[in-house]
């Protein structure tokens, strides 16, 4: 597999966990306002259970707005363009473990291999942006040495 393949596959992987969290909001966005219709016009002006299920409804709605952004961020990832240096949308591969800085999206398990997609407000990142293959550095008290950046 080439380098740009499997960037691709890490941003296809990406995306297909961010559509899910987006579906899965919506399916908790839609069950509480069916709930909410389902037990109809509040019963009083204090009506504390309607008021819960239209908070979580609320709450949801919010955080689908934010997996909605974080969707935008990785479709703005171009699979065509091998990077050279740590940056946003870079494969970075180094002796400790495999980075793919994307967005907070936790372990991704590619041909048995691990990546982890993070974003690029961690910290490992800071430490770890516009460096270049063979470059080493020190994070956390353990020396991390790039192997490759794509």
């Amino acid at each position: 597999m080439t380098n740009l393949e499997l960037k691709k596959e890490l941003l296809d992987k990406c995306i297909e966990k961010q559509v899910k969290a987006i579906n899965d909001l919506q399916m908790e966005i839609d069950e509480a306002q069916r709930m909410s219709n389902e037990y109809g016009q509040p019963k009083d002006r204090y009506d504390a259970f309607k008021t819960k299920l239209l908070r979580q409804r609320d709450m949801f709605a919010q955080q689908q707005a934010k997996a909605n952004i974080v969707m935008n961020t990785l479709q703005s990832i171009s699979v065509k363009k091998e990077l050279k240096k740590v940056e946003f949308g870079a494969v970075v591969l180094t002796d400790k473990q495999n980075l793919f800085v994307s967005a907070g999206l936790g372990k991704i398990d590619i041909n048995g291999k691990q990546y982890f997609a993070i974003s690029p407000q961690v910290p490992i990142f800071q430490a770890l942006a516009d460096k270049k293959p063979g470059d080493e550095l020190v994070f956390n008290g353990s020396k991390i040495r790039l192997t490759a950046v794509f």
